[in-house]
């Protein structure tokens, strides 16, 4: 059996830097394929983070939702400040909003956009006791979902055919609901918020206390996911060797910090505390320093800059990720982590050939 059935991961996951430049209507290139969820944060200034999707649909400024807010597909600000337009075969066009374009291109700042492949156009999916409409690749272990809410306990079908380790869920509905994680390290009885720092929290509403399946999701009557006729979006990720990891590692509060073991060369972590509070960490492989020792962080739950600070680093390695921070919420002694991992090369090729770090 093969290592891995991904020997180009940025055939499915690509991270993409920009400099604004103020015109409605640009062409961003270089993605490499159509992307199905995009993620865009400036960098240069603290502005909200833009997340769209071809499920929901994209050339539609009310269609952007902020993983450090919690607002709905109507709230406001969604179309006043720029957003994704007409996807391509290698990238998108950025358009202005009601007002301007300045969190996706506002001329001189600098841009981060994370870019991933489901499966195009979306299907309906009866897997679950709630019908979903499913855009699914299962090679990369990705799936973008739809569904509206019943508000008891049921299940709807994620198109994976594995089950996931990660899901991350919206209300589209409510401007009040939090971005709601299933996370495997944490286990089906605990969750934790994406637009938060706030520590993982226990119910017996959330999950029905029972793992995702190959086919579908446990959902319980927790309103944040689940509120009888609201619109969700659900980001559903399985863990596949040599191109995505998701799971959890113990800081030791040293700059010689943990060495997490992953598979692959890492092009893009995400971390977070699970039992105490803490920002989500983001790192890739291409902002600030793509070298080691990577240290350009921006945060998922936070509209600040880019930070560069020498108590949140790492180094990307050809089969893990090292940390070289103190900093309390990457490396903090003692400290119960989680992170979702992105790989820029698998640590062996389908024909099994090692990779080397740079």
């Amino acid at each position: 059996m093969a290592y891995t059935d991904i020997d180009k991961p940025e055939n499915y996951f690509n991270t993409v830097l920009y400099t604004g430049n103020g015109t409605d209507g640009r062409t961003i290139t270089g993605v490499g394929f159509q992307p199905d969820w995009v993620w865009i944060k400036d960098r240069s200034v603290g502005r909200s983070h833009v997340v769209q999707d071809s499920v929901r649909g994209f050339n539609d400024g009310n269609k952007v939702l902020r993983t450090n807010g919690t607002n709905s597909e109507s709230g406001t600000d969604n179309d006043e400040f720029g957003y994704v337009g007409n996807t391509n075969s290698d990238g998108y066009t950025l358009e202005d909003g009601t007002t301007d374009g300045r969190y996706v291109n506002n001329n001189t700042e600098n841009y981060a956009s994370w870019n991933w492949l489901a499966g195009g156009t979306a299907s309906s999916n009866t897997n679950g006791s709630i019908t979903s409409t499913v855009s699914a690749n299962t090679t990369s272990g990705f799936s973008i979902v739809t569904y509206t809410g019943t508000g008891s306990t049921g299940t709807f079908g994620h198109g994976l055919g594995a089950s996931p380790s990660m899901v991350i869920i919206k209300d589209r509905t409510n401007g009040t609901k939090n971005w709601t994680c299933y996370h495997q390290a944490m286990g089906n009885d605990r969750s934790i918020f994406l637009n938060l720092t706030d520590a993982q929290t226990a119910s017996t509403d959330h999950w029905q206390y029972t793992t995702p399946s190959s086919s579908v999701v446990y959902i319980g009557d927790y309103s944040h996911i689940n509120t009888n006729t609201n619109n969700y979006i659900a980001y559903c990720f399985a863990e596949k060797k040599g191109f995505s990891k998701f799971g959890s590692y113990t800081g030791n509060g040293s700059t010689d910090g943990t060495f997490v073991y992953t598979g692959f060369k890492p092009a893009f972590v995400m971390t977070k505390e699970s039992a105490t509070t803490g920002s989500w960490n983001i790192f890739d492989n291409r902002r600030e320093n793509p070298f080691n020792v990577v240290k350009g962080n921006l945060k998922a739950e936070s509209s600040i800059a880019e930070e560069s600070n020498t108590n949140l680093q790492m180094d990307f390695v050809s089969n893990a990720f090292k940390l070289r921070g103190t900093g309390g919420d990457l490396n903090g002694s003692g400290t119960a982590m989680i992170y979702m991992a992105f790989a820029e090369n698998p640590f062996v090729t389908s024909t099994g050939i090692p990779t080397t770090a740079r």
